[in-house]
């Protein structure tokens, strides 16, 4: 037998604002019962920060440099400075179960010669300024910042390069790497394997019919291009879920929760009301207005239903109209992509429901 508990309210879905990139997103979600935004937001950002994994650079070997306290002939920057710009290189790779190689306990080998001609001085004015995408051999890594200044070259050389890299956590201090067959030259590097830089949580009001004291959770996700936001927030919540579910063990009695009974055929109404709506009645735009009845949308009930990257893909529809329409339905208390299931409406029967539901209203009104 189980505990009935009372509805909570939950988001849905996330909400990624624009303007997202490789290494920076927003991402929204509401509605939350009061003070879930910040139980959820703080979990999720203390993950982020601390728990995520990245490869990273854990030591370099250059020929004929024993150490790096010394300068180097034939180069700008002593070793010391060589070093400082190397522990500021990125290389992305996601390892992946059953691909054989497990960077935990065997940190990969790479090996490279760099070899700096006269020539390339010569086309250079005399100073070659060699880059972290220089001293990487080719790899299944990708370098995310290739062009990183790493040492200025000033006579012919060759000298091989050797690295090693491997996958962790947060910061690891040179002094706790052992790493197995070190070489003479080689010299172990503090490693940073987070590769989130900054996650910023922001709890604020929402609305739930008449109430506005739930809560309305803003991430700020900042990376630096070895994993993307998406990738942290999408792998910080799984590792929540399996620390969490030892606790499923103590689960003597289980809980079932109410189902908030609504007035579903008001609600419905209501809602109709709003989707059987013509297009031209709405104060849109020409453009936005032409657009649409180009696309053979001719009710709001059409244009909600529609996901906003399907409305993207409508010949002449650009941003603006997209931006003009989500303000409109936003006024209106709608929004693109909605899930109208539990009303039996879907993108198949929209429109004989939208029919349906104006013959009824037609017939109401003749009586």
């Amino acid at each position: 037998m189980s505990v009935k508990y009372g509805k909570f309210e939950m988001p849905t879905k996330i909400q990624v604002d624009e303007g997202k990139s490789n290494t920076f997103a927003r991402f929204i979600a509401e509605p939350f019962e009061r003070g879930f935004g910040h139980t959820v937001g703080n979990a999720l950002r203390r993950v982020m920060l601390t728990s995520l994994e990245s490869p990273a650079l854990i030591s370099i070997a250059i020929e004929g440099i024993p150490h790096e306290y010394t300068a180097v002939e034939g180069i700008i920057e002593d070793m010391t400075h060589i070093i400082l710009n190397c522990k500021r290189g990125m290389l992305r790779k996601l390892p992946t179960e059953g691909s054989g190689q497990s960077l935990h306990k065997e940190p990969v080998r790479l090996s490279k010669t760099l070899d700096i001609t006269a020539a390339m001085l010569e086309e250079n004015g005399g100073q070659y300024k060699v880059t972290f995408g220089d001293l990487i051999a080719e790899s299944d890594f990708e370098v995310v910042n290739p062009d990183l200044h790493v040492f200025t070259v000033t006579q012919p050389m060759t000298r091989r390069i050797d690295a090693r890299i491997a996958v962790g956590r947060g910061y690891v201090p040179s002094e706790r790497l052992e790493l197995e067959n070190r070489t003479a030259e080689e010299i172990i590097l503090d490693a940073c394997f987070s590769p989130v830089r900054l996650v910023n949580y922001f709890v604020e009001n929402t609305r739930v019919g008449q109430d506005t004291d739930y809560d309305r959770l803003v991430l700020e996700v900042t990376t630096d291009g070895r994993i993307t936001p998406e990738e942290a927030l999408n792998f910080a919540t799984q590792i929540l879920t399996v620390h969490l579910n030892v606790f499923q063990e103590l689960q003597y009695t289980p809980l079932t929760f109410d189902e908030i009974e609504e007035e579903e055929d008001t609600d419905r109404d209501a809602l109709l009301a709003k989707l059987a709506l013509k297009i031209s009645e709405i104060e849109l735009s020409v453009r936005s207005t032409n657009c649409l009845a180009q696309a053979n949308i001719d009710t709001i009930a059409e244009l909600v239903v529609m996901p906003e990257s399907e409305m993207l893909r409508f010949r002449n529809f650009g941003k603006k109209s997209l931006n003009e329409i989500k303000a409109k339905l936003e006024e209106m208390g709608l929004h693109l992509g909605m899930d109208l299931a539990r009303y039996g409406i879907n993108r198949d029967n929209v429109r004989d429901i939208v029919q349906e539901y104006l013959n009824e209203k037609m017939g109401q009104d003749l009586q």
